[in-house]
C-alpha cells in the first residue's frame, strides 16, 4: 500500500508521530510517496484542521486521521495506537464513511465566475472590521431573507459540530446528506438554523458593506475576499471524502465521548 502523510510541522507532537508512522510503515514494506495523486491512502496528522486541509489533497482518496490536537473530532486514532491501527488497516478491519462535501462559486457583478475549492465542514460568509454586512438569503431562486449579520454558513452535517455549534446550530449526525444554513451574529428576530435538502442550490448576495468592513467567503477557513453586489452560489459537490473508521463508535457514542 503506498501512502501520503500529511503532517502539522508546526505541532511537535504530531512531528514525532510522523517518524513513528514512518517507522512502521517501513516495518510493514508500505510505500511512503510525495505525490497524493498516487497515493491508496492519505494519512493526516495533527487536528481537525490538518484533516480539513488533507481532504482537499486528492478528494474521493481513504483519509486517516491521527489526532494530535485536542478535540479530534474527524480525527480518532490516537497516536499510542499507530501500531495497531496499521495492522487493522493491512488487515483489512476498517470501514469507510462517506461524508459530502460542499463546491461554491463567486459570481462577481460582471458575470465574472472564480470557483472556490471544495469545503468538507462549511463554507462560511464572514467580515473583518466593526461593521456589519448586509446580504439576501436566496435558495432555489427564491429568497429566503435579508440579513443584517457578521456573516453566514452553509455547513455539512460534517461540519455541524465546527463553527455552525458554536453559533448554535444543530448537531447533525455526519453520515447524512443536508445543507444547514446558520446566521453568524444577526440583527433579526429570524436568527436560527434553516436545513435544505442536499439538492438545493444556496446563493449569499452582498448589498452592502458597512463602516468599511471587509467580507470573504472561507472554504473551510481558505479565505476570498467578495465585496458588494458579489453572490456565492453554493451546492452540494461531485466530491467525498472518504474517511478510514477503525473502530465502531456510533454517532452517539462521539456525541457522548467528545462534545460535553
Amino acid at each position: 500500500m503506498k501512502i501520503y502523510i500529511n503532517t502539522d510541522t508546526y505541532n511537535e507532537k504530531a512531528v514525532k508521530t510522523r517518524d513513528k508512522l514512518i517507522s512502521i510503515c517501513k516495518k510493514h514494506d508500505m510505500d511512503i510517496t510525495e505525490n497524493p495523486d498516487e497515493a491508496k491512502l492519505i494519512c493526516s496528522i495533527g487536528g481537525d484542521g490538518t484533516f480539513l486541509k488533507s481532504s482537499k489533497l486528492s478528494p474521493g482518496k481513504p483519509l486517516l486521521g491521527i489526532n494530535c490536537g485536542t478535540l479530534g473530532y474527524l480525527t480518532d486514532i490516537n497516536p499510542e495506537d499507530i501500531d495497531k491501527a496499521i495492522e487493522d488497516l493491512l488487515n483489512g478491519k476498517y470501514f469507510i464513511e462517506e461524508h459530502m462535501m460542499l463546491d461554491a462559486v463567486v459570481i462577481k457583478e460582471d458575470g465574472e465566475k472564480i470557483d472556490i475549492e471544495p469545503a468538507l465542514n462549511e463554507m462560511a460568509i464572514s467580515k473583518n472590521g466593526f461593521g456589519v454586512v448586509r446580504f439576501d438569503t436566496i435558495v432555489d431562486g427564491k429568497l429566503i431573507n435579508s440579513y443584517t449579520a457578521d456573516g453566514i454558513l452553509v455547513c455539512t452535517p460534517t461540519g455541524s459540530t465546527a463553527y455552525n455549534l458554536s453559533c448554535g446550530g444543530p448537531i447533525v449526525d455526519p453520515t447524512t446528506e443536508i445543507l444547514t444554513l446558520t446566521p453568524i451574529a444577526a440583527h433579526s428576530l429570524l436568527n436560527r438554523s434553516i436545513i435544505f435538502s442536499d439538492n438545493s442550490t444556496i446563493e449569499i448576495k452582498i448589498t452592502q458593506l458597512r463602516n468599511n468592513t471587509q467580507a470573504y467567503v472561507l472554504s473551510d477557513g481558505s479565505p476570498l475576499e467578495i465585496t458588494t453586489n458579489d453572490t456565492v452560489r453554493i451546492r452540494k459537490s461531485k466530491h467525498i471524502t472518504k474517511i478510514v473508521k477503525l473502530n465502531w463508535q456510533s454517532f452517539i457514542d462521539v456525541i457522548h465521548n467528545k462534545i460535553k
